[in-house]
């Protein structure tokens, strides 16, 4: 019988390494996000196992080649250091307006980025972690308005202005909400890369009588 061992095991985490978790993460986010608010139809998702939790793939081709390209391409920005901010932002279908911008702030060990030095933490710690914010993104619809209309995604990267932006990558107005609620969820480090996760919203005002 195997004996867990009392000491927890630090894992050593390197820039590349590092760089594939957050851009990972990424994918699994933008799916969950996509299906618990309900932007494409349920029946588009597969359930996986990810994080010890059961996560939704989308199963639309084109929505899967891109958020395929969107998550290599983070993780070579993330390689790199030079990612700062990456939102995933929901609009209305027929009027284009910014109902909902999922956060991601990312700051980066420069030292890393510099030295190729690694770090340590428990690989498991970092999926608890990421676990506590897939969680949150699941239930997001116990605190957030219901999106009553056909919406579509986008999402903007926000970088060290010297990153070559990839043709695939149109330069875009920052899609803000004016006077948003917002709601901080968890976050999560490797200890190379911090990920907080902010989801601001539009807040309907009441009707005047």
């Amino acid at each position: 019988m195997h004996m867990a061992s009392k000491t927890s095991t630090k894992d050593i985490i390197t820039l590349r390494g590092s760089a594939a978790i957050v851009g990972e993460f990424f994918g699994y986010a933008a799916n969950s996000i996509l299906y618990n608010r309900a932007i494409y139809p349920e029946e588009s998702f597969a359930k996986v196992k990810k994080y010890g939790l059961p996560m939704l793939l989308t199963q639309d081709e084109g929505v899967k080649s891109f958020i395929s390209n969107l998550t290599s391409q983070l993780s070579e920005w993330l390689e790199s250091g030079k990612l700062q901010r990456i939102v995933l932002v929901i609009m209305s279908k027929a009027t284009s307006e910014v109902l909902e911008r999922w956060n991601f702030s990312i700051e980066t060990d420069k030292e890393v980025v510099e030295t190729g030095d690694s770090r340590e933490k428990s690989d498991k710690e970092i999926m608890r972690e990421i676990q506590a914010i897939m969680r949150q993104i699941a239930t997001s619809i116990s605190y957030l308005p219901c999106l009553d209309e056909a919406c579509v995604f986008d999402v903007l990267a926000y970088t060290d202005t010297d990153v070559a932006v990839p043709f695939t990558w149109i330069e875009s107005d920052p899609k803000l909400i004016k006077n948003p609620q917002m709601v901080k969820l968890h976050s999560f480090d490797t200890k190379i890369h911090k990920v907080d996760t902010l989801v601001s919203y539009k807040n309907d005002e009441w009707d005047e009588a």
